[in-house]
């Protein structure tokens, strides 16, 4: 981390490189008004830029604190060696044809390990990457143009794409960036270690990432630990999506998995938002750098316009974010100020009676945010200043500021169209504390992250991690069973047979109705090896002979379920495992009802994930039907989890878990195990 600090933060540059790319490099350096030294290296050209060049690393006149490296692959891995031997801070390496090239250059994966020998203990960014801006102290390894000014306090961006980092520098959206960082191919320093460097920073406010996945899962723990303690909040642009979950596709729960649930569940429990575009990441880091995560869902919500207050109510639907009825008290302050003529509501329109009033606006907007509310949004776009005059909307701003300073609450205003948030006047706003929001779906969205995140911390238990893949055996049911009710799973009683007479045999022994199954195959249904609720023996008789199977599982059937659920777990090396909880049976992904957490999760995490399915009716007792047992699930939920902890497999299913009014049992398990 050192060296990483001592990269990110150089009082020295040493560029490596006469090209135009390097050229680039000082020139930014000069625009952003870099104070320190700036060394030129180039073997033949006796200056770059204006500036002297020494003819080998070994003769800079200092030991640089970053370097800039922008020659060829092969001479890459040749300066970066030179400047460790140097005790050179760090190194961003730009050149390309590394591990990321391997299938077209044939040697990249090779060299991408010399050029990590080559580095030894000293920093290096990349290769392929562009570097960074550090924006609060005016340092620019970049090779390009960017949109960036220098700032004060600011938060951090972390992208693995250098195109996609340029185009974040370029937004005209008043967010503050301290830092831009490039992550390349991440040989040495992943997202992880970088993320870390940067929320240590006191300027920093909050961290945004955008990534194709981490690079550590350890080291990911460690940042949510650091951001936890820090009080830093972190938003993910997850992009791109692995093979590796969707590798096991022996049960239903990987094809419901996938990785992208691996991904959704690794966030949340990481205490990490997740923004779906980088519209919105940007947005959501806007309120953060201003008012951090949000105490509470609860919006309130005013406007000028009927039209925008219907808007805003649709838009929010299904995002989590709440607009709460008004009550008395906002109620009398409203009428106060706005007359017996305006309809009340939240969503609120308060008509155009007070447009101008700034005395109006102030007692309408505070006392629309006496409530208990975590947030106040005030719908307001401006005009296209080039063409016309916005003097007419400076008393919304003052009456917005207003009801911040009076009431304590955040306050936004909400241009419903980017284009309608003026670059000079979402700065002035974020310098006067309110969020200038440039649209109204990303701020509805923004919203809904920082009020998440107000309400959870993450979870500071380490994931369990996943053995590297192998082929893998699927086991009998038998034998799945048996070693999930080591674990303390419930499974029905049973017997087996040999033949369709035995079976039948065995039925009777055991108690009718059963179920009969034959053994041997995954998906039984489909395959027309399993009956259920046979009353007699004949029924067991001629459902075996009638089987596609020369052996048979019977067991005694669960009779009183009011619901059936599947628990699965999937190994997903880029997550860990995978626990899914979704609705269960045959129709377990045409119903598509599902969440997914990490293992292990904790019983109340499992009891807050079975409440967020749809189904979750069906355990509660629905229309007058009995309740399931809900801590018997739980306990079948934990035992699965017990299994996976100790056995680490690859795929564990129980579907249907048939829950009743006092128990719940494992009507079907798979596993596929490295055994």
């Amino acid at each position: 981390m050192a060296g990483l600090d001592r990269l990110l933060r150089p009082r020295s540059i040493a560029v490596i490189g006469g090209g135009a790319w390097c050229a680039n490099v000082i020139d930014q350096c000069r625009r952003i008004g870099f104070s320190g030294e700036i060394w030129p290296v180039h073997p033949t050209k006796p200056e770059v830029c204006g500036l002297p060049t020494v003819p080998a690393i070994d003769l800079l006149p200092g030991i640089p604190d970053a370097a800039f490296v922008g020659i060829n692959r092969q001479d890459t891995v040749v300066a970066v060696r030179a400047l460790a031997a140097l005790g050179a801070g760090g190194a961003v390496c730009f050149a390309s044809g590394f591990r990321e090239a391997e299938a077209e250059t044939g040697d990249g994966a090779t060299l991408q390990d010399e050029l990590l020998a080559a580095a030894g203990d000293m920093t290096i960014l990349g290769p392929n990457c562009y570097g960074f801006l550090n924006y609060l102290d005016g340092a620019a390894l970049w090779p390009d143009q960017h949109g960036g000014v220098r700032v004060e306090s600011g938060v951090a961006l972390v992208t693995q794409s250098s195109n996609i980092a340029i185009n974040l520098t370029m937004q005209d959206r008043g967010l503050p960036l301290a830092y831009v960082v490039t992550a390349g191919n991440q040989a040495q320093t992943g997202v992880s270690s970088i993320a870390r460097a940067l929320i240590r920073d006191e300027r920093v406010t909050a961290l945004g990432l955008h990534v194709e996945g981490f690079d550590d899962l350890r080291g990911v723990e460690a940042l949510a630990g650091e951001a936890r303690d820090l009080g830093k909040p972190v938003v993910v642009l997850k992009v791109g999506r692995s093979d590796q979950a969707r590798a096991a596709t022996v049960s239903h729960t990987a094809s419901l998995a996938g990785s992208d649930a691996g991904a959704e569940a690794l966030l949340a429990r990481l205490g990490f938002g997740r923004a779906r575009s980088l519209p919105v990441l940007l947005e959501t880091l806007k309120l953060l750098h201003v008012a951090g995560p949000l105490p509470s869902n609860r919006i309130a919500s005013m406007s000028c316009s009927g039209g925008e207050a219907s808007l805003v109510a649709d838009t929010a639907q299904g995002t989590g974010l709440a607009f709460p009825p008004l009550d008395a008290t906002q109620a009398a302050g409203l009428r106060t100020a706005l007359g017996p003529k305006v309809a009340l509501a939240n969503p609120l329109d308060y008509h155009t009676y007070i447009w101008g009033d700034e005395a109006a606006l102030s007692a309408c907007f505070t006392a629309m945010m006496q409530g208990d509310l975590g947030m106040g949004m005030v719908v307001l776009d401006f005009p296209r200043l080039e063409r016309c005059d916005a003097s007419a909307w400076e008393p919304v701003i003052a009456a917005v500021a207003r009801a911040k300073t009076t009431t304590g609450k955040p306050m936004a205003i909400v241009a419903s169209l980017k284009e309608t948030m003026p670059e000079a006047y979402a700065i002035r706003l974020m310098a006067s504390g309110i969020v200038p929001f440039c649209g109204l779906d990303e701020a509805i969205a923004a919203m809904s992250i920082a009020a998440t995140l107000g309400q959870t911390r993450g979870d500071a238990v380490p994931l369990l991690m996943p053995p590297p893949a192998a082929p893998g055996v699927v086991l009998d049911e038998v034998e799945a069973k048996a070693r999930l009710a080591k674990h303390g799973l419930h499974v029905p009683a049973s017997d087996l047979a040999d033949t369709a007479e035995a079976a039948a045999e065995a039925a009777t022994r055991l108690g009718f109705p059963v179920v009969l199954k034959g053994r041997g195959i995954a998906h039984k249904t489909e395959a027309g090896a399993v009956a259920v609720a046979l009353t007699d023996a004949k029924a067991v008789l001629d459902a075996a002979t009638a089987m596609p199977a020369s052996g048979f599982l019977v067991e005694r059937m669960v009779t009183d379920g009011v619901a059936e659920l599947l628990v699965g777990v999937v190994s997903d090396p880029a997550h860990g495992y995978v626990l899914t909880l979704a609705a269960g049976g045959t129709l377990a992904e045409l119903i598509d009802d599902r969440t997914s957490l990490l293992v292990p999760a904790s019983r109340a995490s499992v009891c807050a994930a079975l409440d967020r399915l749809r189904m979750a009716p069906l355990l509660h007792g629905f229309r007058g039907r009995p309740a399931a047992d809900i801590d018997a699930v739980l306990d079948a939920v934990m035992a699965v989890q017990s299994y996976v902890e100790a056995a680490r497999p690859q795929e564990v299913e129980i579907n249907p878990l048939i829950c009743g009014p006092s128990c719940a049992v494992a009507a079907d398990a798979l596993i596929r195990t490295e055994d």
